[in-house]
């Protein structure tokens, strides 16, 4: 195995959501946070909406404006933490999964496992409808 060249760059991560930064250049991500920012596209992006993968996503949003009840809870638990298994699986690993929804907006408590580095990080994610 070949040591890592002097002048190899260590990998970067493009900013979600697209911006620059304060030097007029493409905004990068630290590993933790983009890890986030794609927890949180997956999440609020409706199966569908996007082109080349019309099964990615929750749709949480979708069901902003719905009778909430235990089973629906349930039932978006389920299917939230089926998806991060499915799209996420090699980078995360869920330890704790809450959904809740109050008015018009969507809240997801998310413990989960970074496999690169092995750390445990637990976010708020939060989604209003538009």
């Amino acid at each position: 195995m070949r040591p890592p060249s002097p002048h190899t760059r260590p990998r970067s991560d493009i900013a979600f959501p697209f911006h620059a930064d304060r030097r007029g250049r493409t905004a990068h991500a630290r590993p933790a946070e983009h890890v986030h920012d794609l927890i949180e596209q997956l999440l609020f992006t409706s199966p569908g909406e996007r082109v080349m993968r019309p099964d990615f996503g929750c749709g949480l949003l979708d069901l902003v404006f719905a009778p909430i009840g235990p089973e629906l809870v349930s039932t978006l638990e389920l299917s939230v933490q089926a998806a991060l298994q499915r799209w996420l699986g090699d980078l995360i690993e869920v330890v704790s999964l809450d959904i809740a929804a109050a008015d018009d907006t969507v809240r997801v408590q998310l413990s989960y496992l970074v496999r690169a580095t092995g750390t445990v990080h637990e976010d708020l994610f939060e989604g209003r409808a538009a």
